[in-house]
């Protein structure tokens, strides 16, 4: 994507007002199978509105849409906007696309899929979640913790939540968790009544330009929160803590959350047990123990950010929210076991960003402890991403005993000149690190299952298609064994 200006979307306006729900008319969405797409379409589709859309290809999120009654074709084609009064694009969909061509054309609403969101919110307690890193296991945790303290919120975030098998639900709670996606600034769409902001750290620099207009992105969006609510922010992060200052400095309410002794929530006594962590979260409130169905101290952070949002903005029971933590099913693709084969175990993990590569590998660490190995597959995304952040990569990576970089994962950007896996896999190498440059997936899984043995973690790390490795990881280690793969 190509911004006009640093920092802004040309193709949208995300300080418009929301178009209610009920003033849609019939919707079409444009790529719908995706899955943030077809969590909106569904959330419509639960409001009444008349939603149908297309995709390039059939999928099980297309035949689960299709079964509860909505519309979708494969293919892009014009004739599928007859009678459609609002079509909803995300900013993959190009301008050329033949459907937002004739939408546009046709003088027909044009939605970016985050208004939509905004518009199936309603009337409901708005929580936004942004953050460079933690922002989908954060609203994850805070949509598990409401759900266990009764109050049945409504949710979309940017994964499906393990025990429910899904990224979006309608709830009768009267209260609304959002992921807020700052990748092309449309987390200015949705007016929270509370926002969380995990950290603000450059990233998606292709849009953003510089970390100056990153942060000028996140100001507004804290600056966009509803008369009266709350900022919810992290203090050990620099970024964040500077927008808590900024905005107390302009009279807003604002609590932060960490280890730094001056947190308005503070995280004590933190205790890494493997796969799961302890922690005493204070406030002026009182103390409550925190213990947390997941592993690292990043995650720690994640659950001390849905508490506070839960007990002190939302105003909930902070022992059912606790009891919520401690019985946190997890994310796909956040740390998600794949499965284990003679005591070795396979995670995948959607990292992407020099940091939340950094978290990971240091979880994992925690995990195997002094008795096993971890051994990591990592994919990096996009070549500006790659070009920008290869020495964090490269650090963030250096913990684990084995790393084998794939390709790098273009996705919506053209190969750059000189910009490949070589830039991360050289300083590893300087440094002393165990680490090889794979041609693809064959010999990273070769390179690895060769080398596993018991206790040792397999982490699949990426944002592209590496998470299709797992299974053939599994394979291959099962072919080593008598036994077949114990699968998660």
């Amino acid at each position: 994507m190509a911004p006009g200006r640093l920092g802004v979307n040309p193709r949208f306006d995300f300080a418009a007002p929301t178009t209610p729900a009920s003033e849609l008319g019939a919707t079409h969405f444009v790529a719908i199978g995706g899955s943030g797409m077809s969590g909106i379409a569904q959330l419509l589709h639960d409001l009444g509105v008349e939603v149908s859309g297309c995709d390039g290809a059939a999928s099980p999120a297309v035949e689960r849409l299709r079964a509860a009654g909505m519309a979708v074709s494969i293919g892009h084609d014009p004739g599928h906007l007859d009678g459609v009064r609002t079509v909803v694009v995300s900013s993959a969909i190009p301008e050329t696309n033949a459907e937002l061509t004739a939408a546009r054309a046709g003088g027909l609403r044009v939605l970016h899929r985050a208004q939509a969101l905004a518009s199936a919110m309603g009337d409901d307690v708005r929580v936004a979640v942004a953050g460079a890193n933690g922002k989908t296991t954060t609203s994850a945790m805070l949509t598990a913790v409401l759900r266990a303290a009764g109050a049945d919120p409504s949710f979309a975030i940017g994964s499906e939540l393990a025990d429910l098998g899904r990224n979006s639900l309608r709830g009768t709670g009267g209260v609304f968790v959002a992921e807020a996606d700052e990748s092309d600034g449309s987390f200015l769409s949705y007016r929270p009544h509370v926002a969380v902001v995990t950290n603000v750290q450059p990233d998606h620099l292709d849009f953003y330009g510089d970390f100056a207009h990153v942060q000028q992105a996140y100001a507004a969006f804290a600056r966009s929160v509803e008369p009266g609510g709350w900022l919810i922010a992290a203090a050990d992060d620099p970024g964040s803590a500077a927008l808590a200052r900024l905005l107390r400095s302009e009279g807003r309410q604002v609590l932060t959350y960490g280890e730094d002794p001056a947190s308005d929530v503070r995280i004590e006594e933190v205790e890494l047990h493997g796969l799961t962590s302890t922690a005493r979260v204070v406030s002026d409130r009182g103390a409550v123990p925190l213990r947390v169905a997941a592993p690292g101290r990043h995650n720690v952070h994640n659950a001390a950010a849905a508490l506070a949002a839960g007990w002190l903005a939302l105003g909930r029971d902070p022992a059912q929210l606790t009891a919520g933590l401690a019985a946190f099913p997890g994310v796909h693709r956040r740390f998600e076991r794949k499965g284990e084969v003679d005591g070795i175990v396979v995670v995948d993990d959607y990292a992407h960003n020099a940091p939340k590569v950094t978290a990971l590998v240091a979880a994992a660490r925690a995990v195997v402890g002094a008795g096993g190995a971890v051994r990591v597959i990592f994919q990096p995304h996009l070549y500006s991403r790659t070009r920008d952040f290869a020495a964090g990569f490269a650090a963030g990576l250096q913990p684990a005993d084995q790393i084998v970089l794939l390709p790098v994962y273009g996705a919506r950007e053209t190969p750059m000149a000189g910009i490949d896996s070589h830039l991360i896999v050289e300083p590893l190498r300087d440094a002393g690190a165990d680490a090889t440059l794979a041609a693809g997936f064959d010999e990273a899984i070769d390179l690895v299952a060769s080398r596993a043995g018991p206790g040792d973690l397999l982490l699949t790390v990426g944002a592209g298609d590496v998470t299709r490795i797992g299974p053939r990881l599994l394979a291959a280690l099962a072919a080593r064994s008598h036994a077949g793969p114990d699968r998660a």
